[in-house]
């Protein structure tokens, strides 16, 4: 019997129009996008539809945006396919606090608010520090350990084979993209982004959100949730705190995060939300591995259609 995990996208897919088609053909879909409006007092959904795109990209805003959508996506999946089963979920940064709300960690409207609040001390942080990051492309891991130490950066996401984002002070991943071109890498690419995510440089970001959560009301999940930070299922609240603390200046393990899931005999992945960034990575960890994703209407009809 084949098991089900669902995946959770993170920050960077963005994209302005996301949502809406999906808000536009379905009734219950708006009213997703009509709560989380109410929720957070200000009109997300339509940043989300329309832009304009300096708007989208704010951390604070990229943040919940990337979380409704994603959550409206496996909200409306449930819908068309009533028989959906899963037996875990997973997301890549600020996506596992959707996963988490997905296995029932928390109620959408803490999870929104939390995110929220998330990316406003996360970009808080950024204002602060001069931070940047890269993507390293065709360089294994050790080596890029390597080019880290020697230029003063750290690892922030291990995504895939041959592809590690790093991230520090801007002009030590300057040096780090011509060390890493010296070791062979095939690209060095410096990522549009406001600052040092997964990083120290994040740190003042974590006694705040770390508040924030005191806030909410945890609750067990529903199905094993898989930590960023170690690769693990969460465990008890404290613990579930503790972790998405400590995720805002750790390095990301999703690679070691999925391969975990494979080796639990989990064979079918469905990734929700905007874009297909986890898809590609699962390309390059395992090509046997079924990959779905619900992104807008066409591909949530797609991933009906293949018999879940």
């Amino acid at each position: 019997m084949s098991k089900t995990a669902l995946l959770f996208a993170g920050q960077g897919a963005q994209v302005i129009g996301m949502g809406k088609d999906l808000a536009e053909k379905f009734p219950p879909a708006k009213d997703w996008f009509d709560r989380a409006n109410a929720a957070l007092g200000y009109d997300l959904a339509g940043i989300c539809f329309n832009g304009p795109e300096a708007d989208l990209t704010k951390t604070e805003n990229a943040q919940p945006g990337i979380f409704l959508v994603s959550w409206v996506c496996f909200q409306l999946l449930k819908e068309q396919n009533p028989n959906l089963k899963f037996e875990a979920t997973a997301g890549l940064s600020l996506g596992e606090f959707t996963a988490l709300t997905a296995a029932g960690a928390m109620s959408f409207e803490d999870g929104l608010r939390v995110v929220r609040q998330r990316g406003k001390f996360m970009q808080e942080a950024c204002d602060v520090t001069k931070g940047g990051m890269a993507a390293i492309i065709g360089l294994d891991e050790a080596p890029t350990r390597e080019v880290c130490a020697e230029a003063g950066v750290v690892l922030a996401n291990l995504n895939c084979p041959g592809q590690i984002v790093i991230s520090g002070a801007a002009e030590k991943i300057a040096k780090a993209c011509e060390l890493a071109k010296a070791k062979g890498a095939k690209r060095a690419l410096p990522l549009p982004v406001a600052g040092a995510y997964h990083s120290p440089l994040m740190a003042s970001a974590q006694p705040k959100l770390g508040a924030e959560l005191a806030k909410v009301k945890l609750n067990a999940t529903t199905v094993p949730v898989i930590s960023n930070v170690n690769a693990l299922p969460h465990g008890i609240a404290d613990q579930t705190i503790a972790l998405l603390v400590e995720q805002v200046t750790s390095s990301v393990l999703w690679e070691k995060s999925m391969r975990v899931l494979l080796a639990q005999g989990f064979t079918r992945f469905i990734e929700l939300g905007p874009g297909a960034a986890l898809s590609g990575f699962m390309k390059r960890i395992d090509k046997t591995a079924q990959m779905l994703n619900v992104a807008d209407a066409a591909s949530l009809e797609t991933t009906v259609k293949a018999q879940l």
